[in-house]
């Protein structure tokens, strides 16, 4: 069984360092929360990782199905519930795309549904408490 072990220091007030491999990430809330603003929030940060697993897959699939595209840009737009603890109850994905030909269109809505639905292990876990929205936009 593959394990992940992500070290995590706080550094000043609210701010801390996460730790990935070779990667360091800085975290940390907003002034009116009691933070500088000096990295962004763990739960954006949520919003991020399931924008990156979700292009790795499309990125991968659309290579091999040979389409030619530019301009890949993926959207997450959440709300968060009322109630402590604040979660993501509903998350929009836009996926924003160049395709260059009219026939490979489909094959995007192929390579996002593979993601969705088989691939993206980020957004199986997102699914378990939010609600999931998608939209794909063709430039």
């Amino acid at each position: 069984m593959e394990k992940h072990l992500v070290s995590t220091n706080f550094e000043n007030g609210m701010a801390s360092v996460a730790h990935i491999n070779q990667h360091s990430v800085t975290m940390d809330t907003t002034a009116d929360n009691g933070g500088t603003d000096s990295g962004p929030g763990p739960k954006r940060l949520m919003l991020a990782s399931l924008a990156g697993c979700t292009g790795i897959d499309i990125v991968s699939i659309l290579t091999k199905m040979k389409v030619n595209y530019s301009d890949l840009k993926i959207d997450t737009e959440a709300t968060l519930t009322a109630e402590h603890p604040k979660i993501y109850d509903h998350v929009k994905i836009t996926y924003t795309i160049r395709i260059d030909k009219e026939d490979d269109k489909p094959k995007m809505e192929k390579a996002v549904a593979l993601s969705e639905d088989k691939y993206c292990g980020v957004m199986a876990m997102f699914r378990t408490f939010a609600k999931l929205e998608r939209k794909i936009v063709f430039l």
